[in-house]
């Protein structure tokens, strides 16, 4: 089959050569909808413009924001694996405003990176981008349902909280509730593994409470929950920072950890083991994922073929001293007066 060229891919969008030259080298002066039919058909035929750009020796991260030591696991696994190679590093950070995103997508093409791993979630018109220009990505952790043939690298989050659950369980907790996340796919995962576990041992739903994955958050939360007239006797939380929110909410309600409420949360991050008590956490393997996103991200723009482009890492629990055996009902819990009649 004769490569395409960019005469067909003009015909076929019903516009001109200079239009499709301009969509292919990045220029500005094409409408939205015209730029956008244009680069559909670009991606679906595969054109690459002659004398395509050589390789750059560049890879890019891009990421809509660095907080705490989430986005420090993931840039010490990308680091490792791009010296190794001796690939250079351009670390892209985007915030909140409607227009940052755009402004990244036209800075990375005008670099050309040999690849991309995006830890930002990208709309299928920034797919079709970057498909376009030839730049291979690859996805990590993605919050949302991508097409089969969008490489990404993610954890096995159902079976987190499934374990994380079960933990509890374990210990002879039956009132448990749960902290989530907003409705990002790994969330709603660990929600789903959570639940798994409570039908499995035949017992009710129990609540579950939707927050941002932050300290302010789980506080807010779990400010709510510890105020019901029969508040949880363990929280499970979306992530390890929403558990730092529980911990103070738990204080200032004058609860003891593990005595009157255990805790687990979900990440491992440093700060779990930092806490008083220490943390019981499913462990994410956050830098392990970024060294796999990488290897594969650079493995696709060396052009070579990878026998597996969905990724999921295995988590695991870590027990520390956040949690602690439930008393049945039937013996008394100390600081509260035992159940049924005084006399």
């Amino acid at each position: 089959m004769k490569p395409v060229t960019i005469s067909y891919i003009a015909r076929t969008a019903g516009v001109s050569v200079p239009t499709v030259s301009k969509v292919v080298n990045g220029r500005s002066g094409v409408a939205a909808e015209t730029r956008a039919r244009v680069e559909a058909l670009i991606s679906q035929y595969g054109y690459r413009k002659a004398g395509s750009p050589q390789r750059t020796n560049l890879m890019e991260l891009v990421v809509d924001e660095i907080e705490h030591m989430w986005g420090v696991e993931i840039i010490r696994g990308v680091q490792r694996v791009v010296r190794e190679h001796r690939v250079g590093l351009v670390l892209t950070q985007f915030g909140p405003e409607p227009d940052s995103l755009r402004y990244w997508i036209d800075d990375t093409i005008a670099r050309h990176p040999d690849c991309v791993v995006a830890v930002a979630q990208l709309s299928e018109k920034e797919q079709n981008q970057l498909h376009a220009r030839g730049i291979p990505f690859v996805v990590l952790d993605p919050a949302v349902e991508f097409p089969e043939n969008v490489p990404f690298v993610g954890a096995t989050n159902w079976a987190g909280g499934r374990s994380a659950t079960r933990h509890l369980i374990g210990l002879g907790h039956r009132d448990i509730a749960m902290i989530s996340g907003p409705g990002h796919l790994f969330c709603q995962a660990r929600v789903d593994g959570h639940r798994s576990a409570l039908q499995s041992a035949g017992l009710p739903p129990g609540d579950v409470l939707p927050a941002p994955l932050t300290e302010e958050g789980g506080h807010t939360a779990a400010r709510e929950l510890l105020a019901r007239p029969n508040p949880p006797t363990a929280v499970f939380t979306g992530n390890d920072l929403q558990a730092v929110g529980v911990y103070r909410a738990a204080r200032e309600l004058g609860l003891r950890i593990p005595a009157d409420l255990s805790v687990v949360g979900f990440d491992d991050l440093p700060i779990a083991g930092m806490l008083e008590p220490a943390l019981t956490t499913v462990h994410q393997p956050l830098t392990e994922m970024a060294v796999a996103a990488t290897e594969l991200a650079l493995a696709l723009g060396r052009g070579e073929t990878v026998s597996q482009l969905g990724i999921e890492l295995a988590t695991r629990l870590v027990v520390r001293s956040s949690t602690t055996a439930h008393p049945p009902a039937d013996l008394p819990v100390p600081g509260r007066p035992p159940a049924g009649p005084q006399p």
